[in-house]
């Protein structure tokens, strides 16, 4: 009778996890990217409704009412959990979009929200926290719009002809050939909110331009939808600044403009190239390390849905914001409902115009959307599987990005974990030895002049790792005597502007259950009575733990002491030997605040403000930023600071926590042609803490264990093919744990 239990409850476990796994794939769908067809109904149906006067949003207009942005608009959490939990029906997809009623008296920008897809037949209003209004001003830049600046500069330039083919050495802006200048524009746009006045920087078009400036910029105040309305304000040359283009032609003609002289352009200076120059150590007739999957991949993916070594998640590239995962589990058992990339801000320093204003929030510039085609051998592996994707922004009809996400397996070349046990007498008794293997996800971000690569990383033993570092061209403008106060000189007259880097992530955590409670842990010196020499006193370390209640509590500010390790676990849950289960979050970041607290633009990305925040979940809480923030950061239409004022209780609650990691960047001369990502990678674990009764990877098949065997001979123990594959060796494994004196 009592083996027939036990059976019976081995039975039940194998069913429901069998259960778990399939509910998981069920509700997998709920977060996948809206489909081309579903955009494409989606539009149909906007366009069909009359009191929206909707035309296309690529017509040179600006007094139009279009489509900018279409994207997946989330479920709520408690409605998708009764699908991934209970195998119920599932929510009916939604689409989110965003409208431009720019020919109207009023402009605005309205947010609906399209059901049921794929056949919507009706739309709501979208309203934001505290139903803060969306200011027409606020909107991202189009490409309609650039249309009509690039129209303006073609006549700013005609008028400051002279000025700029003396100073560049024969390169203009208009009626130019293999000498032409283009431009780079500055956000936020202005200095306050509606406003819509942008800095823009001319640089020679050539290869690498962004490292090309000039010397020459102009702020240009572009708020009227009639771009025959628009005007200059000012004008910086050469570190002098005039109120007008025809003010700075006149003193340039009469001698009163101090001028400058870029040398001569030599097509032949590779300088912002990526061609090969300089001595190689390296053999050019071989090619380097690659990595092999010698019986195939271990990994399964399903759509959006994929299954790896225990773990198994779904994923999205959300077009404003970027790579984000969902309903990650290990083993059957949720860590994470969402794990998602919110918000990147570069903010600059300089002595021009265009580098004191760049302040880059780049939700602003549908960082999403800017996913480009990765290539194999470089952004990944050869045999990484490669996922095409697809956005709706600014445009009439789905773009397609091909191969713009990829995910594999690779081996790091480091173990998991190892030990050489010696038997001190040059020998041992045992070794044992994992290789430690990850699957990553990865897409790239190149958002005009930097290059994000976006990874998440998930280990055997239930750890996951997310990832981004930072590669592509420096912003740099022109060099000025007190410009090296705020960079570095990297060629005759560029200056890299100093610039810090801060990158936010949701992590939605359900640990053992969606009732959890935070701790952080720190150390405490403790002084006692030696008991076993009484004379003399310990001094040790002793654990001192803190249980955060309010979410005030649990908000970290930067220049504060942050604790060793933060901790959030399940009270009611424990592990085999009596402790809660629970995961930690580990930095790895040099962060800082980039401005003082409620400073101007700092109020636009409030989360700044914090290493770490911890909120209780909310469905009115979805992002921590916004598309707006860019170009009105003084009035936010999100605002994190909200999600934390007021203070709600945090213990045995739906947990939420809001992370910021970031460096400081002071560009080098070896940043020439490029930033390279080794010491340029930031992010955070999840580590899990007393959640299992043991390390999980234990379940690995890739163990070795090597014993000694009988005369001299190790006795091998694995549970893989003992030959791994001609693409990597014909050589069986073989090991010698021996060391003699020579």
């Amino acid at each position: 009778m009592r083996l027939l239990c036990l059976l019976l409850l081995v039975s039940l476990g194998v069913c429901g996890a069998l259960r778990g796994r399939d509910w998981a794939h069920h509700g997998a769908s709920m977060f996948a990217d809206l489909t081309v067809r579903e955009m494409r109904a989606t539009r149909a149906y906007l366009h069909s409704l009359p009191e929206l006067r909707l035309t296309d949003a690529r017509s040179k207009t600006l007094q139009k009412n279009s489509i900018l942005l279409m994207e997946l608009h989330l479920p709520r959490k408690h409605d998708a959990l009764k699908a991934l939990d209970h195998g119920q029906a599932k929510p009916e997809r939604q689409a989110r979009v965003v409208v431009q009623f720019g020919n109207q008296a009023q402009p605005n920008i309205t947010e609906y929200i399209i059901s049921p897809l794929p056949f919507p037949n009706s739309h709501k209003m979208k309203t934001f926290k505290g139903n803060r209004p969306i200011r027409f001003e606020s909107r991202p830049i189009t490409a309609s719009e650039y249309v009509h600046i690039v129209a303006l500069l073609g006549k700013i330039t005609t008028k400051a002809h002279k000025v700029l083919f003396e100073t560049t050495g024969g390169f203009s802006f208009t009626n130019c050939t293999d000498r032409c200048l283009t431009f780079s524009d500055i956000a936020p746009r202005g200095l306050g909110p509606g406003e819509r006045r942008s800095w823009i920087m001319l640089q020679k078009f050539v290869e690498g331009y962004f490292i090309h400036p000039v010397g020459f910029e102009v702020l240009i105040n572009h708020r009227d939808l009639d771009p025959r309305q628009w005007t200059v304000e000012k004008v910086w040359y050469n570190s002098q600044y005039f109120d007008s283009v025809e003010e700075l032609v006149r003193k340039y003609e009469t001698g009163d403009v101090e001028k400058v002289k870029l040398p001569d352009h030599d097509d032949n200076d590779l300088f912002s190239t990526y061609i090969p120059r300089g001595q190689s150590n390296s053999p050019t007739d071989i090619h380097g390390p690659k990595l092999v999957e010698p019986q195939g991949p271990r990994y399964h993916i399903d759509r959006n849905f994929v299954e790896y070594a225990g773990w198994s998640f779904a994923y999205r590239v959300r077009s404003s914001a970027g790579l984000q995962i969902f309903d990650l589990r290990f083993n059957g058992e949720r860590i994470a409902y969402e794990i998602s990339l919110q918000e990147a801000v570069a903010f600059y320093a300089g002595d021009t115009p265009a580098a004191m204003q760049t302040k880059y929030i780049d939700a602003g510039w549908a960082m999403g959307t800017s996913t480009y085609e990765l290539a194999p051998g470089i952004d990944c592996p050869e045999i990484a599987t490669f996922v095409d994707l697809y956005h709706y922004y600014d445009t009439d009809k789905p773009v397609h990005h091909k191969n713009a996400l990829c995910i594999f397996e690779m081996s790091t070349g480091m173990p998991l974990r190892r030990h050489f046990n010696s038997n001190f007498q040059g020998g041992y008794n045992f070794f044992g030895g994992l290789e430690k293997t990850v699957l990553v996800v990865r897409t790239t971000s190149t958002v005009y002049n930097y290059d994000y690569i976006w990874d998440f990383h998930f280990y055997e033993n239930g750890v996951m790792e997310s990832k981004v570092s930072a590669t592509g061209y420096i912003h740099a403008t022109f060099f000025t005597p007190n410009g090296l106060n705020y960079g570095t000189k990297v060629y005759n007259y560029v200056l890299g502007n100093l610039h810090t880097h801060l990158v936010h992530y949701k992590v939605d955590l359900d640990i053992a259950g969606r009732e959890n409670s935070f701790e952080s842990i720190d150390l405490k010196f403790v002084n006692f009575t030696n008991p076993w020499s009484p004379k003399n006193t310990i001094v040790q370390s002793k654990l001192h733990r803190t249980q955060h209640k309010t979410e005030r509590s649990a908000a970290f500010r930067f220049g504060k002491k942050f604790p060793r390790y933060v901790h959030f676990y399940n009270p009611t849950e424990k592990n085999k030997w009596g402790h809660e289960r629970g995961y930690r979050i580990q930095f790895n970041s040099h962060a800082h605040s980039v401005l003082p607290r409620g400073w101007r633009e700092e109020n636009g990305i409030s989360w700044s403000r914090y290493p770490l925040a911890v909120t209780r979940h909310k469905d009115s809480e979805t992002t921590s930023s916004s598309i707006y923030s860019q170009n009105d950061p003084w009035e936010p239409v999100v605002s994190f600071e909200d999600y934390i004022r007021n203070n709600e209780d945090i213990v045995k609650q739906d947990l939420v926590a809001w992370v910021t990691v970031g460096f400081l960047h002071v560009p080098h001369s070896e940043d020439i042609p490029n930033t390279a990502t080794p010491g340029n990678s930031v992010g955070f674990f999840l580590r899990p803490f007393n959640f299992f009764n043991e390390d999980p990877s234990l379940a690995s098949k890739s163990t070795i264990i090597v014993r000694p065997g009988q005369e001299g001979k190790p006795k091998v123990q694995r549970w893989t093919p003992e030959v791994i594959g001609h693409c990597v060796t014909d050589k069986p494994f073989f090991y010698n744990g021996s060391y003699v004196v020579v």
